[in-house]
């Protein structure tokens, strides 16, 4: 069974009730520096966080229906699609079973059990809970419901691009992370057939390009799943996104790391949207190729904000990192006494805070009677802190950046 048009309207219609109708919001702050007028569709609203709950929302209210009624479902996710599929089928009254991987966040599993599904702790990773979620479904009569290799999550997918289309229908482009392939398929399908001269792009990790290679014919990459952008970091993409994909996508565009990263704290910084890795991926292909995009109305999906706080916290301190407005400094200087106190009273009178230092006699090559000094502090940017290295020098302390 091929997914159409028609099913996407009937998945729009179906589960519009019970899904938020999350808003396609401009962002001119993002946008014009780029020369591009920016769409953000905001899916990490969504209850669970991400787009996952319009999919599970769709598949599990056509099981609920059905008659006899399942005895219930299982699924096998370390992240969003668990969180999905675990809190529609509470809310229809399903059991649920979710296998996760045995090293899966304490945080991620007391998540899935808060919505009332029982978690299965199997394997050292997603395919080989899958494995044992297959083997559980056949062994006690569950419905095993795929991620995105089903037709009625993939139609749950595309009600995004409808509801984008409505909203913001001059949108000349769509750019939408790839994992494996239901998101981006659903999307296609649905803008093709509303609009058929729109541009779809995808995007996926340089890290893991499964379906980058797929689309190719070309031999698969190692592929590494450990990436800022875990829910795109999918090892097999699903037979029916990739059918889709092949009639439906314009271009498959890959974004580093790096790329990622800047795109997550931006979107935090700037728009003040919370977004995991894999949901500021299409933001990112933006900011790495803005020449493919220039001139255009360009759609993308924030397409989960299921971000580990750690992480975040990271991410942002990286930024201002990178932005100098946090430092480290490593400074030479007389081992006597009063050299401490006045090298943070010139930090200070500099207009930067010190927030953390280090003064180290021992650990260097340095002579006996010289000390190292490694200074961590806020400042107001680059050229702030290119101020206070010439302060330094010019009273005789030699300073540098560390990176």
């Amino acid at each position: 069974m091929a997914v159409t048009p028609q099913d996407v309207e009937a998945a729009h219609a179906a589960i519009r009730d019970n899904i938020l109708r999350t808003p396609t919001v401009q962002a001119p702050r993002l946008g014009e520096p780029l020369d591009v007028r920016l769409w953000l569709k905001l899916e990490n609203l969504q209850y669970t966080g991400s787009f996952k709950d319009r999919g599970s929302c769709h598949k599990l209210q056509i099981l609920a229906a059905t008659s006899p009624k399942p005895t219930g479902v299982v699924a096998a996710s370390a992240g969003n699609h668990a969180q999905g599929v675990a809190y529609h089928a509470g809310r229809l009254g399903l059991p649920a079973k979710i296998v996760m991987p045995q090293t899966t966040p304490f945080a991620k599993v007391e998540r899935t059990e808060g919505h009332g599904a029982t978690v299965v702790l199997h394997g050292e990773s997603v395919a080989e809970s899958t494995s044992h979620a297959k083997e559980l479904a056949a062994a006690e009569q569950l419905v095993f419901v795929h991620p995105y290799d089903d037709e009625e999550i993939v139609a749950g997918q595309a009600t995004v691009a409808r509801e984008m289309l409505e909203d913001v229908p001059d949108l000349d482009t769509l750019v939408i992370p790839i994992g494996g392939g239901g998101l981006c398929a659903g999307m296609a399908l649905w803008a093709k057939h509303q609009k058929p001269g729109i541009r779809v792009i995808g995007v996926q990790t340089e890290s893991c390009p499964s379906m980058h290679a797929t689309l190719r014919g070309t031999p698969m990459p190692k592929l590494n799943t450990h990436t800022l952008a875990d829910g795109i970091a999918v090892k097999t993409p699903g037979v029916i996104p990739t059918k889709i994909l092949k009639e439906h996508l314009d271009e498959l565009l890959l974004v580093s790391e790096t790329d990622i990263e800047e795109a997550v704290q931006i979107l935090a910084a700037q728009q003040k949207v919370v977004a995991e890795g894999a949901g500021a991926a299409g933001f990112a292909a933006v900011l790495r190729h803005p020449k493919s995009f220039s001139n255009q109305n360009v759609g993308t999906v924030i397409c989960g904000g299921n971000i580990d706080r750690r992480m975040l916290a990271t991410v942002l301190l990286r930024g201002l990192k990178r932005d100098g407005k946090i430092a480290r400094l490593h400074i030479h200087s007389p081992d006597v006494p009063g050299v401490l106190s006045r090298v943070t009273q010139m930090i200070g009178a500099a207009g930067a805070d010190v927030i953390d230092i280090e003064h180290q006699r021992v650990f260097n090559v340095l002579a006996p009677r010289e000390a190292e000094l490694h200074v961590v502090m806020e400042t107001k940017g680059a050229a702030h802190v290119e101020d206070i290295l010439a302060r330094l020098r010019g009273a005789g302390f030699p300073a540098e950046t560390v990176t």
